[in-house]
Parts: structure tokens; C-alpha cells; sequence
């Protein structure tokens, strides 16, 4: 089965002004974000890609344009089901006030039961990206062969649900889990099982040097809707 590349959207206006997104339209990726896309065709260099599918949503589209105009032929496909979360009422809303709900906890400690107001369940969102991925590998091993490689350029909370599904691992853990922006995540399928061959790789080391910033509360809480990555 295919190998699939999973790119989430480089650094967004968003993420650095501390909003949740959602499908709030209009979200474009900030000057950080536009050097990262820049950079996504020399770090794909080496790789054969058969296709790419995309979010509909802008950051999205935007973090692939770079990548689209070095293989002009590269098909691309639009896919709802890779969209971000639809957090509903929390949508356009600062992350730091969303972290006095009481609904934060459940999502940071619970998330399997965790469901947005007005949006969608973590549990839904899941399905719908796994049920996409599932999909698409059979599409591009039927239509490119087994050995193919493609990429989904998607959003962070919908690419640690991925992981999590291809770990293993129940829903609850998921948040154990980070995607910074433009990082790639690798997995292999195969008939009996997936492999993790890379997670949330950004092409260097700087990530890991400690920092105090937006990737988690005082309280150690993860980065719900992904967070801006290290400064």
C-alpha cells in the first residue's frame, strides 16, 4: 500500500495571534509561514510524489502553491473530510480565554468524549480523516501502484488523529502527540499495518530546544487546533 506524507499548514495568522481558526474563512499564512511553504519543495525534493489532496481551507492551499509550482505536474485534489475541526462556537475565539471552559479539560484529559458546541465531536473528526486516508490509499495504489507516495497537506488536531490511529492508540492519547506548522508526517500502509517512518519532522532540530511560548498552558495542556510552533 502507498506511503502517505502528511504536510500541516505552515504558520498561520491565527496561530500567532492565539485564535482558533476552525473554518473561519480568511486565514492566511503569516511571513513565517509563506518562508515555510517556500521551503517545502527543496525538502521534497528527493521524494516521488504521485499526488497531493488538500483542505479546502486557505492556509492550506497556500502552503502547497510553492510545492504546485516546482511540479506543475502534480495533481492536486480538494478533500472536505481533511478540513480542520469544525469547532463550532469556539471558532475565531483566543485560546487563552477557551482555556477557562470547562470543556478544555474534557479535551485536554478526555478528548474521545469531548464535542464542540455548534461543531463537531473529536471522535467524528477522527473518523472522517482516517475514513479520507483509507480512501485515497486505495486510490493511489489502484491508479499509481503500490510503492507510490502522496500528500495530504491538512491541520494539526486532524494529523494527530491520524497518528493515533495508526499507532494504535486510543483517541485519549492523541494530545500526547505534535505537529508543528509545515512539519511532516510520514506513514506507511500496509495490508496488516501501518509504520511511523517520521513525525512532525521540520527539517531541523531548533523545535526541540526548550521554550516557553503557546505549545502548552502553564499546565502542561496541549496545543488544541495545532499551536504556532516554536518561536
Amino acid at each position: 500500500m502507498p506511503t502517505l506524507i502528511l504536510v500541516r499548514h505552515g504558520r498561520s495568522t491565527a496561530n500567532t495571534g492565539g485564535v482558533l481558526a476552525g473554518w473561519t474563512p480568511g486565514v492566511a499564512l503569516d511571513e513565517r509561514g509563506a518562508a515555510q511553504a517556500a521551503a517545502l519543495p527543496a525538502r521534497l525534493a528527493g521524494v516521488p510524489l504521485a499526488a497531493a489532496v488538500t483542505s479546502p481551507l486557505q492556509r492550506c492551499e497556500e502552503t502547497l502553491r510553492p510545492l504546485l509550482a516546482a511540479r506543475p505536474q502534480l495533481p492536486l485534489h480538494t478533500d472536505e473530510r481533511i478540513g480542520e475541526c469544525h469547532y463550532g462556537d469556539w471558532s475565531g475565539r483566543k485560546l487563552a480565554e477557551l482555556a477557562g471552559e470547562p470543556l478544555w479539560e474534557v479535551v485536554q484529559r478526555h478528548p474521545a468524549a469531548a464535542a464542540f458546541p455548534g461543531g463537531e465531536s473529536v471522535r467524528a473528526m477522527q473518523a472522517r480523516a482516517v475514513d479520507a486516508v483509507r480512501e485515497w490509499n486505495e486510490r493511489v495504489e489502484r491508479e499509481h501502484g503500490e510503492d507510490a507516495v502522496y500528500l495530504m497537506c491538512t491541520h494539526g488536531d486532524l494529523i494527530k488523529s491520524v497518528v493515533a490511529d495508526a499507532l494504535g492508540l486510543h483517541l485519549d492519547h492523541f494530545q500526547r502527540i505534535t505537529a508543528d506548522p509545515c512539519s511532516v508526517t510520514a506513514i506507511r500502509y500496509t495490508r496488516l499495518r501501518p509504520y511511523l517512518l517520521r513525525l512532525g519532522d521540520t527539517g531541523d532540530l531548533g523545535g526541540l530546544v526548550p521554550h516557553t511560548g503557546e505549545r502548552e498552558g502553564a499546565a502542561g495542556d496541549a496545543a488544541v487546533g495545532g499551536g504556532a510552533g516554536a518561536p
